[in-house]
């Protein structure tokens, strides 16, 4: 009995070590502010949190890595919503610790030319807690920040599918 008990144990504590613990920022917190390198329609430029709150709200989604899978279909996704985006007036940036040479590419490709693509270092991921283990990787998560610079929607979820109406749902409340 006590040697399955241990077995249970060491079951149970090594599923809860395999599966990505997320610590996400709460609801309602001050985002940290940030400035990083981004592309946009495949050309570079400069992304500040600070300037694009002073236009409204901001979708700031962070995504593994670009070009796989799950993250060219959120891409896409993203793209195509951006027209119901900015009649919330509402911007959106993604977000990776790719290089800006592999941004430029995803965001003309990818993005279609919709939205920037940033540079998500290891202490912007640290900041916003969406470190995927110790892969040095963001974790699949969107924040809605709303334009005093608090958050309003935290959705962690490796599932892409439902980031993006996630997401508009949230803009659209604080449009109201």
């Amino acid at each position: 009995m006590r040697r399955s008990k241990l077995a249970l144990f060491t079951l149970v504590a090594s599923l809860g070590l395999a599966t990505p613990a997320a610590a996400d920022l709460p609801v309602g917190e001050q985002a940290p502010a940030f400035t990083t390198r981004a592309a946009l329609a495949g050309k570079e430029m400069g992304f500040s949190l600070a300037a694009a709150l002073r236009r409204g709200p901001v979708v700031l989604y962070f995504y593994p890595k670009a070009f796989t899978s799950g993250c060219t279909l959120e891409a896409n996704a993203f793209a195509e919503a951006m027209p119901e985006f900015r009649k919330e007036g509402a911007s959106v940036i993604g977000m990776s610790n790719d290089d800006i040479e592999t941004l430029k590419r995803f965001s003309k490709e990818e993005c279609r030319d919709a939205f920037p693509v940033g540079v998500a270092g290891e202490e912007l991921i640290s900041a916003y807690d969406v470190a995927l283990g110790s892969s040095g990787l963001a974790s699949r998560t969107s924040y809605v920040i709303a334009p005093d610079g608090r958050i309003a929607l935290v959705h962690s979820d490796s599932d892409y599918r439902a980031h993006v109406s996630k997401t508009l749902q949230a803009v659209r409340a604080i449009s109201k």
